[in-house]
């Protein structure tokens, strides 16, 4: 394979990894910026701020994406004036490094779809780089004033530009550390003309001394640039620990007294300037923007250690996991029916194995929703400015872990409920003070685990629902029949129904009747279930409840006739077993028992699934908890914990209430597992009166 194939294959298994982790860099510049509107004078966060711009130029340089390279060049700079004190974040020059930020990710957009330019693109694009030189060009001007005023004996700033010869000798672990010598110079060959290149191979040993994974080689050659001494040297800061670098001024310009005094001699040792640099993306192995923020905070370098994995061979993985504890589950189930106890114990240490290995890989794949969080920043400050609103965005729980894959589908309802109570929710600082409120409106997005499921609220200050309002355009709309008033409860789910909306008037974030509707069905879709509550005048508070994992959970597995179910064990609260068969159930399967002196409303299964088999004389009450309220579910027999890999319901089983997914037994049998929130909402509801004993019926009525 000659060098060009050789370049371009790398190039092809590269550039998809570098667009990845672009737009990892890019998220985090977003986030950094968002919060130095806060904090303007931190120093991590401003250096942090430059490494991703950095970072992103000179990876875009190593693929030749030399128009990524251009325009980031004028955001690298303009961020340099920030962290260097000579230009100030005022909310004017957040916006434009915004903006800026998007049209990078335009960019690489067009340059990972292979499109160009559009005359509209460029004029955008050049518009912004002329808002980011004049604002950087009006700083320098003062700044020079004001240092020539202080001090006039001073000598003038150096200017861009030079001949310099380098000298780069790579270490044995070069290759190791994933740095490419030929990546090196045609980052290079970007900022000037490399000239007079001579290749060193003194320290190449013989062949049968030759370490193909080590690297011997050394570079010198001239080069001709118009960038200053810090531009060269920033250019090394990703590979300073694995080359010596040595960088010699043949025809620079003149220095000023303090710079010659710090060199003192023409050739020097490049060294990194603060906080290490992040490194050029096809250089090494980059990490995640959450680690390079962390970095910035000054986490140890060895806790910062990634791997990047495919998310399809992760679920492949997963897949084959959910496949195994289905077969060690039957081979548990076959070692019992032998009775032979070493079997037994092998196959119990084997479950134990399995167990282990199916925490480990899940594990794998939760990641703290805070990350997509942090996303609405942008959102809510974009939006609140389009409004004309004043809002403060509040993060709560940013920690909670769930699967990667649930927060990847959660992102796009959790942005229409954002924007939705932006617009609806919150009203404006005239509005607000009117209502005796501070201007400044509160949303708040919060997160935490409750009874196996994770519970996300997204709270308002606002104004709150009009249920009136609501229900006079339900009945214009034929949703509810005209003069019938449901309870509040369903008054406020009728906002979910297709094609409702209040506005009174069509803009960009609403009026359509678009949205709703579909954020629950999106959330069902994930066996998810959302709830609104909403105090008028007060704000409005919006609960989704989704599982941890798609995968596979911990389940408590029962039985009623032949039938089996499975309660999420987190869910699961007590037992009380061997109690008489509950007979005054309505015919919804819907009653009461006493606990401890309390009123425990429970659902009969064999009633409110209408299972043909005969009722036991006794049976046991499984009490679970869900969104802070217990109830109890009477099954016929308890059959312990079990290993549940979650399947989806067939299309036919879709609609059924109370159930979330399926799942395989050891020994081929099918276990519906219950979605304990929706059960809770069957259990909650009211009983005949017929069906209560005496005893409780006065009880019942408190």
């Amino acid at each position: 394979m000659s060098p060009n194939e050789l370049d371009a294959s790398f190039i092809a298994t590269a550039l998809p990894a570098f667009f990845s982790e672009a737009h990892e860099q890019l998220e985090a510049l977003e986030q950094l910026l968002l919060e130095l509107e806060d904090d303007s004078g931190n120093r991590q966060l401003l250096d942090a701020l430059f490494r991703c711009a950095h970072t992103i130029k000179g990876s875009a340089g190593l693929f030749g994406l030399d128009a990524v390279v251009a325009f980031t060049h004028h955001v690298e700079t303009e961020l340099d004036l920030l962290r260097e004190g000579r230009l100030s974040l005022s909310p004017a020059m957040s916006t434009l490094l915004l903006r800026c930020k998007d049209e990078i990710l335009d960019l690489l957009a067009k340059a990972q779809n292979q499109q160009v330019d559009s005359s509209d693109d460029a004029q955008r694009r050049g518009a912004l780089i002329e808002k980011l030189q004049l604002l950087g060009g009006q700083t320098t001007v003062a700044t020079s004033a004001h240092d020539h005023a202080s001090a006039p004996n001073s000598q003038p700033e150096a200017q861009a530009g030079g001949r310099w010869h380098l000298s780069l000798n790579f270490r044995q672990d070069a290759f190791r550390s994933g740095l490419d010598p030929m990546a090196l110079l045609n980052y290079l060959r970007g900022m000037g003309e490399i000239q007079q290149l001579h290749c060193d191979i003194s320290r190449l040993p013989g062949l049968d001394a030759l370490d193909p994974e080590s690297c011997h080689l050394g570079f010198e050659f001239d080069f001709e640039t118009s960038a200053d001494r810090a531009a060269i040297e920033s250019a090394f800061s990703f590979v300073q620990e694995d080359c010596d670098i040595s960088l010699q001024a043949l025809t620079a310009p003149a220095q000023t007294g303090a710079e010659i005094a710090e060199t003192g001699a023409d050739a020097i040792k490049v060294r990194p300037s603060g906080p290490s640099q992040a490194e050029p993306l096809s250089a090494r192995s980059a990490e995640p923007a959450a680690a390079q923020r962390n970095a910035a905070a000054g986490a140890p370098a060895e806790e910062q250690r990634f791997i990047r994995v495919q998310a399809d061979r992760l679920d492949a993985v997963i897949n084959l996991l959910g496949e195994l504890v289905i077969a060690s589950a039957g081979a548990t189930l076959l070692a019992r029916q032998t009775r032979q106890g070493a079997l037994v114990e092998a196959n119990g240490q084997i479950s134990q194995l399995v167990e282990e290995i199916r925490n480990g890989t899940l594990q794998l794949r939760m990641v703290p929703i805070g990350e997509t969080f942090s996303r609405f920043r942008r959102v809510v400050r974009d939006t609140a400015a389009e409004l004309g609103k004043e809002v403060q965005l509040d993060i709560v729980g940013g920690e909670t872990e769930l699967d990667k894959s649930v927060v990847e589908r959660i992102a796009d309802p959790l942005m229409h409920l954002v924007r939705n109570g932006l617009d609806h929710g919150l009203e404006t600082p005239a509005e607000r003070r009117a209502a005796g409120k501070p201007e400044q409106g509160r949303l708040t997005l919060s997160a935490c685990h409750e009874a196996g499921s994770i519970l996300i609220r997204i709270d308002d200050d606002g104004r709150g629902i009009h249920r009136q309002k609501v229900l006079q355009r339900a009945w214009d709309r034929g949703l509810v029949e005209p003069g019938m008033v449901p309870n509040d409860e369903d008054i406020l789910q009728l906002i979910f129904a297709p094609g409702f909306s209040t506005a009174e008037k069509i803009t960009n974030l609403s009026g359509r009747g678009v949205g709703m509707d579909v954020v629950r069905s999106n959330i069902q879709a994930l066996r998810g279930s959302v709830q609104i509550t909403s105090s008028e005048g007060q704000g409005s508070r919006i609960e989704i409840r989704l599982p941890l994992t798609l995968a596979i959970i911990d389940g408590f597995l029962v039985s009623v006739g032949h039938s089996k179910f499975v309660f999420p064990l987190d869910a699961v609260v007590e037992v009380i077993e061997d109690r008489p068969s509950l007979s005054s159930l309505d015919e919804r399967g819907r009653g009461v028992v006493e606990l401890r002196g309390q009123v425990l409303p429970v659902v009969g299964l064999r009633k409110l699934y209408a299972l043909d088999s005969p009722a036991p004389e006794r049976a046991s009450v499984v009490v679970l908890q869900s969104a802070g309220r217990r109830y109890g579910v009477q099954v016929d027999a308890l059959l312990g914990q079990h290993q549940t890999v979650i399947k989806p319901l067939g299309r036919m089983f879709r609609s059924l209430r109370g159930m979330s997914g399926s799942s395989i037994l050891g020994n081929g049998e099918v276990a519906l597992i219950f979605d304990v929130h929706s059960l809770c909402q069957l259990a909650a509801a009211a009983p005949t009166r017929s069906a209560l004993s005496p005893s409780l019926m006065s009880q019942a009525s408190l």
